[in-house]
């Protein structure tokens, strides 16, 4: 065996031992999903549910259904409040370059440092005052704050890399800014598009502070606020809470899955000039 090719074994055996140890909570988390209440305090812990059970799935299709809805209601609002406003946003930026662009790109960025725990207390006085607090539109306003920015610098990096060759044949073709944007830009921008929706869906979908600031007592609860309802003063129901965080986290996986490639393209666009 050469030098090179034990070396090449020993990354891959400290890639696999990494990618255990960071995927050691998620089989944690489906472990105990199964595990019996009598059997949570084993010691030494079981690190297979021997013997488990199917509660903390059927609390999840007993309670946890209604939360799941608002969450994806949620999530789609997030999306397409936050594409509606990132995207022509974006183009502008990068394309018509308005005056004081760079310095609103500078906000931008400064607006994602901002804590969110202190968004959300400003919100709960804005809509206290206007009656709008345990509402959905609420609620996905609030969420497309953290994703308007993050899509604005996106659309923004993606855009600028598109030929104005594009843009200028659709200028001398008769169309206006707006059917430029429309049909030129949005449909060679699909990189962005989905990386763009994808992290306003998961922000939104992995939501609390918002959530618990602004609907903590209303009908419209999402799916984040549904696991802390089962954690109580003397009660902690684990394997519900479980459950329902693996169901919650399928669709997350199931998306992230399908777009990875898309976001790798569209996170680093941009990035480098030909």
């Amino acid at each position: 065996m050469t030098a090179l090719s034990r070396h090449r074994r020993w990354k891959t055996a400290a890639g696999v031992a990494l990618t255990a140890l960071m995927l050691f909570p998620v089989y944690w988390m489906i472990n105990v999903s199964f595990t019996r209440d009598r059997d949570m305090r084993a010691d030494p812990p079981r690190l297979f549910p021997v013997g488990g059970t199917l509660d903390g799935y059927r609390a999840v299709l007993h309670d946890q259904l209604p939360y799941l809805g608002v969450s994806l209601l949620v999530g789609l609002g997030t999306v397409a409040l936050t594409l509606t406003l990132a995207a022509p946003a974006g183009y502008a930026l990068a394309k018509l370059r308005p005056p004081g662009g760079g310095a609103l790109s500078f906000v931008l960025l400064i607006a994602q440092m901002i804590p969110g725990i202190i968004m959300a207390m400003g919100f709960y006085a804005i809509y206290l005052n206007l009656g709008v607090l345990n509402s959905l539109p609420g609620l996905i306003l609030a969420d497309s704050t953290l994703a308007v920015p993050f899509g604005v610098l996106i659309f923004t990096a993606f855009m600028s890399g598109i030929p104005s060759e594009l843009t200028q044949a659709a200028v001398i073709d008769g169309a206006g800014a707006l059917r430029t944007f429309w049909s030129v830009v949005l449909p060679v921008s699909r990189n962005a598009l989905v990386t763009v929706s994808l992290f306003a869906f998961l922000w939104s979908w992995s939501d609390f502070v918002f959530a618990s600031t602004l609907d903590g007592g209303g009908g419209n609860q999402p799916i984040t606020l549904g696991i802390y309802h089962y954690i109580g003063n003397n009660n902690q129901q684990w394997n519900a809470i479980m459950a329902t965080a693996v169901v919650a986290s399928i669709p997350a996986t199931i998306l992230l899955i399908l777009a990875q490639r898309y976001v790798a393209a569209g996170v680093t666009a941009g990035a480098v000039k030909d």
